[in-house]
Order: structure tokens, then sequence, then C-alpha cells
């Protein structure tokens, strides 16, 4: 198994992160934010801060930087902070202070006064839920509200009334936060017109096309460099606020800027995943079959409405058949942080729903719980004239099945000594999605090969990948790869997330190797004499001769050949729907006095087409498997009526560690997907998470016979009597 390149950088702390960069004549900004969730800033005293030791500078709404709305072809448009005074919730950024030491800049910052026009801030998503309004479009262009029903049947109602099984629950999920190890932050240097910036992103073309509008730029004047990204999961797509002011600053005083959020200021200037409520409806004959589902899902958002957390249209509508189908979303804004992208959106929530559903359904039939997901398994999204390119749960479900010796389970869990023990089970599904996509490629003379792209390794290995796709296509070894990321002066290779980035890229390395092979042998019509060639193993053979591809660059004179290769999505969009898949088991143990869970055993199977590197890969699953562990037991915010994050630092936002997480088995079976694209791997990175914590939830029932709906599941949620 391949291990990852960029891995003896990080471990032995050689890896420069965008803060790692230190330049002559470097400042240091601190961000100002608010204390209040809803209001406007009445005025700001800086009197303070401007006299304080080592401040160059002290920026508000009052006196702020000269910021555009940022926009990008991939998000549209991204706010940008200090541009009027009004608040929409508590810690949003209302100040930067740029002084020569960060502890001058963050002292300074305490020394700012606030007068604000407070008004009152709606905080709770149950309260705000009787203002719910209807979410925009689904991805695919569904409507908020969709209805499939099968003929002669006149409402979702109807077929609920007609099914002989019916079950019902309403599920709560936590709001989260990204919590990357990285917090957000950038270095800014500006020369002879043109800006420079270090900062984590997950697509340093994008960030340069946010901060060039922002800036009133041509792109071309912006340089995004960030070959490293301390953990991204989604919250660093778009351009941060610490980035938008370093640069505006460096220019504003000609002198480079280093700005990062403290750890407390990454939960509140920053986006996270919304909290949502759900509630699902399943009606089936006595068989197991459904007749009717209704999924009908509300999620928080901020009120900048910029983001829905699609969880009945990403779960419901996809997983399984179903005769009669009805699925909603609505949005809650809310004086809350924003919300945005976090590892599975939508899916993640969405899958503690129905997959707890779903059980809940194999118990009132009493069915076993695989069984009820096979005999519903889907062939395509419902109301879709498509069907899966490759599909392969069932494989997922019979080989976790015999792995985790599912055949032991007992209906009501097993006790050992005071401790319950519980199994539980889900699917997990992620739509196999392909971004557009450039790579270059340089042959060079010395037989070694440059494959380039200007997107982002937020520790999914990428970088590996590139070398390995690339090695393979160009028939060399993949040591003969230099592969290159994170910066934007290379071909575009657009957004590292939605699990699109081996795809994405590994496509576009494949029509790159292409034309880099026709030139080469183009070029190499006069070392062979004008004798038919063809290209094998990294050599060009022809006229009974063989040269390396650098044998003919240097017979030609040439230090190397440069070409460039992309990639999309399209026909294939018409003609199938892509995911990947996989199945979820864990074992639990709660014990009976205390009342506390501990998980014992976790086992994922997935079918996500082929496996690129399955070291890299494995890791990736586990990871996911492992933040679905978080969702279910440790992770979500405590918002208060004011506003204010209760739980707003690593102290108190509970995180498993070592002790919480037993071995994890993961397996894949390999399918390759060629009907997605050339290479053959679909989604892989977010697939991990999806499912588990309704697994967890599930096994917790077994184990105890409680049927926990809330998300983080607490010691309080399992003190009822069996």
């Amino acid at each position: 198994m391949t291990s990852r390149l960029d891995g003896p950088l990080k471990v032995t702390g050689r890896a420069k992160y965008g803060l790692d960069h230190n330049l002559p004549g470097m400042t240091y900004g601190y961000l100002v934010l608010s204390t209040i969730a809803h209001g406007e800033i009445e005025a700001m005293d800086v009197t303070a801060a401007r006299n304080a030791p080592g401040v160059l500078a002290v920026y508000s709404p009052f006196d702020p930087l000269p910021l555009k709305t940022a926009s990008s072809p991939l998000f549209g448009e991204t706010a940008v902070p200090l541009q009027d005074t009004e608040i929409a919730y508590y810690g949003q950024a209302i100040g930067f202070v740029v002084a020569e030491t960060f502890e001058q800049a963050r002292d300074a910052a305490m020394l700012v006064e606030v007068t604000y026009r407070e008004r009152h801030a709606l905080t709770s998503l149950e309260e705000g839920l009787a203002a719910a309004e209807d979410a925009p479009p689904a991805r695919d262009g569904a409507p908020p509200t969709l209805d499939i029903l099968a003929p002669g049947v006149e409402s979702i109602e109807d077929a609920l009334a007609a099914s002989p099984v019916v079950v019902e629950a309403t599920y709560h999920t936590a709001t989260q936060n990204h919590a990357a190890m990285e917090p957000h932050s950038a270095v800014a240097v500006w020369e002879s017109g043109e800006l420079t910036i270090y900062s984590g992103n997950q697509a340093s073309d994008l960030q340069a096309v946010e901060l060039a509008s922002a800036l009133g730029l041509e792109v071309s004047s912006v340089h995004a460099v960030n070959p490293f990204v301390g953990g991204a999961f989604g919250g660093k797509g778009r351009t941060s606020a610490p980035a938008f002011l370093a640069a505006a600053a460096a220019r504003a005083l000609d002198r480079p800027v280093k700005a990062a959020l403290t750890r407390e200021q990454v939960f509140t200037a920053t986006a996270g995943r919304a909290a949502t409520v759900q509630k699902i409806t399943l009606g089936a004959d006595t068989g197991g079959t459904l007749i009717a589902l209704r999924h009908d899902s509300w999620c928080t958002t901020g009120m900048d409405r910029s983001f829905v957390e699609p969880t009945s249209h990403g779960t419901s509508r996809e997983y399984y058949a179903t005769q009669n189908l009805a699925i909603s979303q609505k949005i809650v804004p809310l004086n809350v942080p924003p919300t945005t992208f976090m590892r599975a959106p939508g899916e993640a929530p969405g899958s503690f729903a129905l997959e707890s559903a779903i059980d809940e359904l194999a118990i009132a039939l009493r069915m076993d719980p695989i069984e009820l997901r096979l005999r519903n398994n889907s062939t395509g999204p419902a109301g879709k004239d498509l069907e899966w390119s490759s599909k392969h749960l069932d494989e997922c479900f019979r080989i976790g099945a015999e792995r985790f010796g599912w055949a032991d389970r007992s209906p009501d869990g097993r006790r050992d000594g005071d401790w319950l023990v519980g199994v539980g089970v889900a699917s997990a599904l992620f739509p196999a999605l392909r971004f557009p996509a450039t790579v270059g490629i340089t042959l060079r003379a010395d037989d070694t090969a440059v494959v380039g792209t200007s997107g982002a390794d937020p520790g999914t290995g990428l970088l590996t990948v590139l070398s390995l796709v690339g090695g393979e296509s160009l028939d060399i070894p993949p040591e003969r790869i230099e592969p290159r990321l994170g910066d934007s002066s290379l071909p575009s290779g657009g957004l590292s997330g939605g699990s699109t980035a081996t795809a994405s890229a590994g496509t576009a390395i494949m029509a790159a190797t292409t034309n880099a092979i026709d030139e080469l042998l183009a070029l190499a019509a006069g070392p062979f004499d004008g004798a038919e060639v063809a290209y094998a193993d990294g050599r060009v053979h022809g006229g009974g001769r063989s040269m390396t591809f650098g044998e003919v660059l240097r017979a030609t004179g040439r230090t190397e050949l440069s070409v460039t290769g992309s990639s999309a999505p399209g026909e294939e969009l018409t003609k199938h729907a892509f995911s990947s898949f996989g199945a979820q088991f864990c074992e639990v143990r709660v014990h009976q006095w205390t009342r506390e869970v501990r998980v014992s055993r976790m086992l994922g199977v997935f079918d996500a087409g082929r496996i690129i590197n399955e070291k890299a890969a494995r890791s990736q699953i586990t990871g996911g498997m492992i933040w679905g562990v978080s969702a279910a037991l440790h992770e979500g915010l405590d918002i208060e009526a004011s506003g204010r994050l209760a739980n707003a630092d690593f102290a108190s936002y509970l995180l498993p560690v070592n002790a919480d997480i037993p071995e994890i088995d993961v397996h894949f079976v390999e399918y390759p997907d060629t009907l997605h694209n050339a290479v053959g791997a679909r989604g892989l990175g977010e697939i991990g998470i999806v499912g588990m914590a309704a697994a967890v939830a599930n096994a917790i029932h077994n184990a105890t016979g409680i049927r926990a709906r809330r998300l983080p599941i607490t010691i309080e949620d399992l003190l009822d009597e069996r």
C-alpha cells in the first residue's frame, strides 16, 4: 500500500501551512467580534486601541477597509466583513486591529468599546419553526416540496392510511462546527500591485477569484497559495474573514499582514453545520415492502439564508424504493452564525433520521433490519428515469453481516456483567459527483514528469493520487511523478470538496496524458526518421528502436514538453445516476447503572468504485466513521438565548478521543465505475460519516430498549428503565 507523500513532511513539522510564512516587515491582525446576536452598532470608540503600543491601524464599519461583495462561479456571492453596522449573529466580525506583534493587536482589540442598539434575537430552532420558509430548489432543481405518488393515489396521507404498518417519529440533530486543526488564517503581501496570499483553502483558484472580486482586481493579479491545509471538511471552501481583512489591510498599510482566528473565534466567525428537525412517517405492508415514505425537514440557516442542509432531498429520494414519496425542506433563519457545507451536508444528519426510522419499522414488523433494507433496495433516485450506474449495496451488507457476526444478534441485545450490549446497522449513500478540472503535465528530459493542478489536499491524500494516477497514465513508476497542488497559478483544479477530487482530477490527468503522448509522438518523428511510432511502458517504440520520453526530448533539443487536459461531467448524467454506497455496523456497551455509552466495535463496508490508494481510502473512511460516533455521542453547539455559544472551545465542545474509539474494520468491494468517469473511482471521503450516527443509535436501542431520537445522545436520554 502506498503511503502519503506529504506524510513525512507533516509528522516532522516541515510542512509549511499558510500561517507559517513569515515575511520582512510582518504585521499582525486581530479580529474584534460582536457581543450581541441582533441589532446595530451605534458607535465604536477605538481611541484607546489606536493609541495602544505597536498599533498601526484599527478598522471598523465606521472606518472600513475598501472591500466589495465577493463572488465566484461556484459559490455566487460571499459576504465580506466590516461593510455595514448591522449585526446578524453573536461573534460576527466587526473590527480589525493591526499591530507590530500578535500580542499587541490582541491586547488593543480588547480596548475597543462598542455601543449597540440591540434588537430581539431569534436563536432557537424550535421557536423559529413557526416562521419557517420554503427552501430554495435542491441541487438538482427539485422543488422544496415534492410528491411522487402511485397512479390513483391522491395524497401521501391516503397512501399512509392504506398501509397496514405505520411508524412515525421526529428526530433532532445539533449544530456543529468543523473544528479543523488549522484555524482559518492568512498571510497577505503586495508587490507591484499584485497580491500573494498564503491561506488554507479548499480551492486556491476559487479563493483567487473571490479575493480579486472583493479587491477590484484582475484574477491574474492574485496569487493564492495553499499547498497544505490543516483540515477543511467544507468549512474552508469560501474565503475566510481573516483572508479578506489581511489582504485589504496589507494593501492599505503597504506591509505584509498575518491574521488568524483564535480557537474560540473559529466557532463564530466561520460557518458550521445546521441544526435540523426531521419528521418521518413510513408505511409498509406486513411483508416489509414500503408503500409510503414521508420526510419533512427543517434546518437552521443564518439570516443571510445562504445555505440549506438538504436532509430530506439528500436521503429519502435515493435510499429506498417506495410506491409513494413525499419530501419537503424548509429553512429557519436565525440570528446564529451562518451555515455551510460540512462533511456529507444533508446526508449525515438526514441519514440519522431515515436510518433510525427504518430501524423502528423493522422492529414494528419484527423483521431483521438488514432484510428490510434489502427488500426495499432502490434501483435509482425516485422520480428520475435513471438507474444507478453500479450498485453493490447488497454485497456490502452480505460481507458486513458475515464479518461482523450479525447472525448472532439478539433482537433484545445481551448482557455482559453490568453492561448492556447491542448492535446496530445502517445504510450509507453519498452522491458521486465531478467538478470541471484541468491538469497540467510536463514531461522532463530526465524522464520525470510534473502533474499539477490548483486544487487542494486538505488531508484527503490527493497529492498522492496525482502521483499514482499520473504514473499509471504515463506508464511510469509513480516515484517519477512530481505532483503539485494548492497554487492558483496552476491549471484550475476546482474545489476539493463533495468527495469529487479523485474523480475530477484523475479524469483530467488521463485527458492531459493523451495530449502529452500525442505531442511526444509527433516530436519523435525526427529521432525515429519518420517511422510509425507508439507509446508504451514510458517509452516511444518504432522502427525496431525504443527511447524513453526523456531521450526523445533530449534528442530534439527540448528540456520539457508541457500540455494540459480538462475533464467535466457531461453526457453520462443523462444516462445514469451515480452514488457510492455502504453498510455501517456498530456494537455499543451501555452501563446498566451509569448509562455511560461505549462504542466497542465498528465495521464499514463500502462500494465506491475503484480504490486508487487503499491505505489513504481506509484512513478517510475511518475518519468519517469516527465523526459519525462524534455526532452520535459527543458533538453539538449549545446556543444560549442571547445567541452566545456556551461551549465555543475545545474544553467544552466535545469531540471523541482515542479512548472513545475502538479498532475500526473497513472493507471495500471494488467495482470500477467507468460509466461515471474513465478512472472508475467514485466519491469516498464523505460517505464514512453517513449512517454511522444511526447505527450507534440503533445499537443503543438494541442494548437498552430506549430509542434516542436527538443527537448527541446523552446519559440523560438513557435514564429511563428498560
